[in-house]
């Protein structure tokens, strides 16, 4: 994405992988201060010690102190885990499942033999139009376990769209699993995150004190760390750097997609993927057929051998019927697409 590393936990990360660098005066105190509490919370002073399986005591209340900061209700540092990425911990939390899953809306569950945890995916009501963006979403789990559920949203979620997602986990009796890891990354007026907890807690019962939560987040994903005051100044102006970065990527891929022919892209609100529709003709639609590939997986596969821009088909994210898409995350430049349209068949 081509940002700048965030200076400050660069500095502290050398600091705890060689404490030799204390004496080095060109480091500032706060990075030296919290690289020395992280080291007296490790086993031998040392972060190549063992810690206990759920993380380092420490980093857990850190953890949980802005959990509270961020919702205004408790967080207890023990109902934390760190892992290696969201990822990771969506697998670890995910028991193992057996032949016999489950597909379908949820009005209707339908058995289904797929592997791994469940993930809901937004269909949009208005597919396609960049005026009125998705508008209310219609979640429909596209592949997994019925007792797992994974929230994961390519959008900013209304908190009425969380509150139906609770609702119908409570139904159920499903243990919901939110992916939450683009909290700060949210750039359209008018949107907000809400994180799950928070909105479970202020539902209230029954649903507070039945409907079991896991919140995921994850520090690849934009910055993190709570500053002192030496070094305050450089990490407020990387990390605005940073998010107006992102945000003026997102402005840029829906206004250079909606100005190429037969490609039309709401507004991207948060995170860093777009999610464009586009129109193929019916000699386009023959050929995906031909090569046994989905109409969408056709374009993309085509895109890539002749532009070498490697794109995501739609059709593996529960895509509106009879609507084609590819998902796009933005790079350094937004490229050119060498005259390939969807247009071409």
């Amino acid at each position: 994405m081509g940002q700048q590393p965030i200076t400050f936990l660069r500095q502290v990360a050398a600091l705890c992988l060689c404490p030799e660098l204390m004496k080095d005066s060109s480091l500032p105190r706060d990075a030296k201060e919290r690289a020395w509490r992280l080291l007296s919370a490790c086993g031998g002073q040392s972060v190549g010690s063992y810690s206990a399986s759920p993380g380092v005591q420490m980093v857990r209340e850190n953890v949980a102190r802005y959990i509270e900061r961020r919702d205004g209700v408790p967080a207890n540092p023990d109902d934390i885990f760190l892992s290696t990425g969201a990822s990771d911990a969506i697998v670890m939390g995910t028991p193992e499942v057996g032949p016999q899953n489950w597909m379908g809306t949820p009005e209707k569950w339908e058995p289904k033999t797929v592997q791994g945890p469940q993930v809901w995916t937004g269909t949009p009501e208005v597919d396609g139009d960049p005026k009125t963006g998705w508008g209310p979403q219609k979640w429909e789990p596209s592949f997994g376990v019925p007792k797992s559920p994974v929230v994961s949203p390519g959008q900013v979620q209304s908190r009425e769209c969380i509150e139906d997602v609770i609702k119908f986990a409570y139904e159920e009796k499903l243990f919901l699993m939110a992916d939450e890891v683009y909290q700060d990354n949210i750039y359209a007026k008018g949107s907000a995150f809400y994180s799950f907890k928070k909105v479970l807690k202020e539902m209230g019962p029954p649903y507070s004190d039945s409907v079991e939560l896991a919140s995921f987040h994850s520090i690849s994903k934009g910055y993190m760390g709570e500053e002192f005051p030496d070094s305050r100044p450089i990490f407020r102006q990387e990390k605005e750097a940073v998010l107006s970065a992102l945000a003026e990527k997102a402005r840029l891929t829906q206004e250079i997609f909606n100005r190429t022919p037969g490609i039309h892209c709401n507004p991207v609100q948060g995170a860093m993927y777009s999610f464009p529709r586009i129109d193929l003709p019916d000699r386009a639609l023959a050929a995906a057929k031909e090569k046994q590939q989905a109409p969408d997986m056709f374009f993309c596969m085509r895109l890539l051998e002749e532009t070498g821009i490697c794109v995501v088909p739609g059709s593996g994210f529960g895509q509106k019927e009879g609507t084609f898409h590819f998902r796009w995350v933005p790079g350094l430049e937004f490229p050119d697409f060498g005259g390939i349209s969807p247009q071409i068949p």
